[in-house]
């Protein structure tokens, strides 16, 4: 009974000795093309549907589904459906990153226009009864929040979510990191983009390093895995990128390494910026046919790859070079309470307003969903997007 599969295996093995002998004779260009290929998710041009043909869309969809708690999903007019919600925390940080914050700041909205402790969980609940099931915590930097561990605690309990993670810099994190993942944090992002304690500073305009890596180290013995987010920029970084994915050989991290992005106020030009091609270039230069590209789902927004016989992996988001538009599940609530349903989009809804004015959890749904239906097939090109207006990348999340 076990002849076969033995047999099987072994040739297979044998299939991928030959074509990894194969790869290490390609040039460099040639393996960075075989190791670029989109999903066809990705590619192909999506449809968009009138009110009539996405209404009988969602209808099949839900006998599909079988939701039973009534409440449909958001779907956009390309019958997107949205499964993630990322909300920011707070404005505040108390690092101020050169991608992230003008130099000057922000000015910082008072306390009271911020949503609230029950003013976030109300939507989480509203937001999981339409199938989201995934959250994440972000800011300015949602450690400062001093209820943090009730809010994580708060939405690990809510009925129909999976996941809650939270993307931090790390400087203060060990303080929390045990009542976090008690309170039921299941994943975690910690930016840091550098290896060298003189351009860490630089980037992040504060004297930070040791506590971050003390950070990383902690979360290591919390999680199986632990996402680092590196912005990568020209100049300042691109040179330590062999030394991110370095990291991986003994260490159960997953790097992602981001592309830099224009947002209000960080002076992005187009000489700074440093595309995913050129990150993987660099590091097939240096790793040649050892660089595996792993098998991505439609919804993941990085696509992932790890160095042969690596513990770890490391991954790259493209938003610029190569974007992931039509796979998008995402939504975004920012600290003073503005639904945003794309991060490059600047048209925003303040759901906390309509919240504080009465609206019932029936109102606030139709106005999340008509935000939804007004969702682009995809966001504007890099060029386009540094004439456009829209928040601080802070002021996002």
């Amino acid at each position: 009974m076990d002849y076969f599969p033995v047999i099987m295996s072994r040739q297979l093995g044998k299939k991928l000795v030959q074509w990894i002998a194969t790869r290490t004779m390609c040039t460099t260009e040639e393996l960075v093309r075989s190791l670029t290929v989109p999903l066809k998710e990705h590619k192909e041009p999506l449809k968009v549907l009138t009110p009539d043909q996405k209404r009988n869309a969602v209808l099949l969809r839900m006998k599909e589904i079988e939701k039973t708690n009534g409440q449909p999903p958001f779907f956009d007019m390309f019958m997107r459906e949205h499964t993630y919600l990322r909300i920011s925390l707070t404005e505040k940080c108390n690092f101020r990153c050169l991608y992230c914050m003008p130099a000057e700041g922000v000015p910082l909205k008072p306390k009271d226009k911020m949503l609230t402790n029950e003013e976030v969980l109300k939507l989480v609940k509203l937001f999981a009864s339409h199938g989201i099931d995934k959250i994440r915590l972000t800011g300015g930097e949602p450690t400062i929040r001093k209820d943090i561990v009730q809010i994580v605690e708060g939405i690990a309990s809510t009925p129909g979510i999976k996941d809650v993670g939270i993307t931090t810099n790390g400087l203060v994190l060990p303080r929390f990191l045990k009542d976090l993942k008690n309170a039921g944090l299941t994943k975690i992002n910690i930016s840091i983009d550098s290896l060298e304690r003189q351009k860490f500073a630089k980037m992040t305009r504060r004297d930070g390093f040791d506590k971050v890596w003390k950070s990383i180290e902690l979360a290591r013995s919390y999680f199986p895995k632990v996402k680092l987010n590196v912005v990568v920029i020209r100049r300042q970084n691109e040179n330590e990128i062999v030394d991110f994915v370095n990291l991986t050989r003994d260490r159960n991290l997953d790097v992602r390494f981001i592309e830099f992005m224009p947002f209000g106020g960080n002076e992005f030009t187009n000489d700074q910026f440093f595309g995913y091609r050129e990150m993987l270039n660099l590091i097939v230069e240096k790793f040649r046919g050892d660089v595996i590209r792993l098998s991505d789902s439609p919804n993941d927004t990085t696509k992932a790859y790890k160095i042969e016989g690596y513990e770890g992996q490391f991954g790259f988001i493209t938003s610029m070079t190569d974007h992931f538009c039509n796979t998008c599940n995402r939504l975004r609530i920012t600290a003073d309470g503005n639904l945003k349903v794309c991060l490059h989009g600047n048209s925003e809804v303040s759901l906390r307003d309509k919240i504080r004015g009465g609206d019932t959890d029936e109102q606030l749904s139709e106005i999340i969903q008509k935000a939804v239906n007004n969702k682009k097939a995809r966001h504007a090109g890099m060029d386009a997007l540094k004439n456009l207006p829209n928040r601080p990348m802070i002021l996002i999340g």
